[in-house]
């Protein structure tokens, strides 16, 4: 397939990249700058930025699947309206283009941990995490509302951790998956696996899901 991936030198998308080049996907890395990337045969590299429509869907035009790995940076004070500013314009960007299927990786906060409550929402949720989940939460709320695009959302493990590559983890939908009495867990490489598994297989159009082991 021919796949556009944004955010692929962040902690989620490089594993990304990784896992989709020995797939033998043709890999579009759309950003800013290509200093991080490897030299790979089937990996190319177009200059968008996230924040501007037009740059992103003339980057995606006549691609298979985008996937969005963007975020502005847990350090970044505004993180909040940054990341929505990016949902924001790389959604547009991929209607603009005409691309239909797109997939975003968020985070575990919007996750429900009991009836009616999401992690973002427990007075022990990270401070210096909530500005962040809180937008990735929204993100997904604006997803939900969107029928034009053939979208899924994924949201990793509470602990997402670098780590080996097994395929070997669970799948869920809006609830947090847990190892016994404490939030789960999953690498990077192996979330990469769940996420490229529903390009080439969907099985989320439309809804969220997460993995764990």
């Amino acid at each position: 397939m021919n796949i556009v991936l944004i955010g692929a030198t962040g902690f989620v998308g490089s594993a990304l990249l990784t896992e989709l080049l020995s797939r033998d996907h043709i890999v579009t890395v759309a950003g800013r700058s290509a200093d991080k990337l490897p030299t790979h045969k089937n990996l190319r590299f177009v200059q968008a930025d996230a924040y501007d429509a037009g740059q992103v869907a003339a980057a995606v035009r006549g691609q298979d699947a985008v996937i969005s790995a963007f975020n502005p940076g847990w350090g970044k004070a505004d993180i909040h309206n940054l990341f929505l500013k990016g949902h924001d314009a790389i959604v547009a960007g991929v209607k603009q283009a005409g691309v239909k299927r797109f997939l975003e990786i968020g985070g575990a906060g919007s996750l429900f941990v009991a009836p009616g409550v999401q992690a973002v929402d427990l007075p022990s949720f990270p401070a210096e995490w909530k500005d962040g989940a809180l937008a990735a939460r929204e993100a997904l709320n604006r997803l939900r509302k969107e029928d034009s695009l053939e979208w899924s959302f994924i949201s990793p493990a509470a602990h997402l951790v670098p780590g080996e590559r097994t395929g070997k983890f669970r799948l869920g939908r809006d609830e947090m998956l847990m190892s016994g009495d404490e939030p789960g867990s999953i690498s990077t490489a192996d979330l990469a696996v769940a996420i490229v598994n529903e390009v080439e297989l969907p099985q989320h159009i439309r809804q969220r899901f997460t993995a764990a082991y």
